[in-house]
């Protein structure tokens, strides 16, 4: 009985030109698998994961198929605007990666159909050394991958008739205004120029930084509403951050300061670290000199875009492999 539902679904997938009747395939064949999972029916599970991918393939097929003719959906009304995701009852991602298996070679999809089934009926059966050998593949399989687009990224950039950036570290002179005179003697004014938000704001930095481009930028806590908006004003959006937590506490009103934000802002297509290999978002090192940043995220951010171009704003060292801008930047980094 289970081989011939399972053969009814196969043929009814190669027969269908409809999204909808595909995402119905495949949205049964998941409710098959939960179920089948939780029976423990190794048998029904490998049929319901196939249905499943496979369908999932077909579904990638017509929306690449849709993408191209800018046709709306077969079966659907005329409407005055092409389907759009929602529209389809899906998400960006499962776009994404649906069509992503459309476009694997053959015999590519038949090991990951395989694959999949393995780690699937191994969850069922509680079989944790075939899931974190699964596992331990895909995560290897994803660094070979965002290895090759951070390649990919730096021949895009080198082609490029002036020279871009792309990444950008940046620490700029924020002007925090002080309380009272107590707080004076600690300004940083004392120790650099500072530089108002709307002049920081109006540097120029998306024209050195290509498309595709990646921006770290300090900001002390009070700072943070302003770092956002020289972040936008420079062409990025935000995603994330990092802080860096000191061993001891310096200034503040409400609370004495023992950390620094790291901003994390994206343009354009920037591959993410792989599975695995991502940083703690707390970075505990000393303090130095005077808004003298640790040598660990310089590491970070090596680690992460190896190979790609890279410069630092308002830099006060020099460092091998990074150009450099402003007033305390020196010429060359030491040997």
């Amino acid at each position: 009985m289970k081989l011939v539902k399972y053969d009814a679904a196969i043929k009814a997938l190669a027969l269908a030109t409809r999204f909808d009747d595909v995402k119905s395939i495949r949205d049964k064949a998941v409710a098959m698998e939960a179920y089948a999972a939780q029976a423990k029916d190794s048998v029904l599970i490998e049929r319901a994961v196939d249905i499943r991918i496979r369908a999932e393939v077909r579904a990638g097929e017509l929306l690449i198929d849709m993408a191209k003719s800018g046709e709306r959906p077969k079966g659907r009304k005329k409407e005055s605007h092409v389907a759009t995701l929602s529209d389809l009852g899906i998400n960006k991602t499962q776009s994404s990666r649906w069509q992503r298996l459309a476009k694997m070679p053959g015999g590519a999809r038949e090991k990951l159909i395989a694959k999949r089934i393995r780690v699937v009926v191994a969850a069922a059966e509680d079989n944790t050394a075939v899931i974190r050998a699964a596992r331990a593949e895909r995560n290897e399989e994803k660094k070979e991958r965002r290895g090759k687009r951070v390649k990919d990224l730096a021949d895009k950039v080198a082609a490029l008739p002036n020279a871009t950036y792309v990444v950008a570290l940046a620490d700029p002179e924020w002007r925090w205004e002080t309380w009272s005179e107590d707080g004076k003697d600690r300004a940083a004014e004392n120790h650099y120029p500072t530089s108002a938000t709307e002049e920081i704001m109006a540097r120029d930095v998306g024209s050195i930084m290509g498309e595709d481009a990646v921006l770290f930028l300090w900001a002390t806590p009070p700072m943070l509403p302003q770092a956002i908006e020289v972040m936008r004003a420079w062409g990025f959006n935000y995603v994330t951050n990092a802080v860096w937590v000191k061993p001891v506490a310096g200034t503040g009103y409400w609370f004495r300061f023992r950390h620094e934000h790291l901003l994390l802002g994206t343009r354009g297509k920037v591959p993410c670290p792989a599975a695995g290999e991502q940083w703690d978002s707390v970075i505990e090192q000393p303090r130095g000199r005077h808004s003298e940043k640790p040598d660990a995220v310089y590491e970070m951010i090596e680690a992460y875009f190896p190979g790609l171009t890279k410069i630092e704003l308002n830099a006060r060292k020099a460092r091998a492999g990074w150009d450099r801008w402003g007033n305390e930047a020196p010429a060359e980094a030491a040997e």
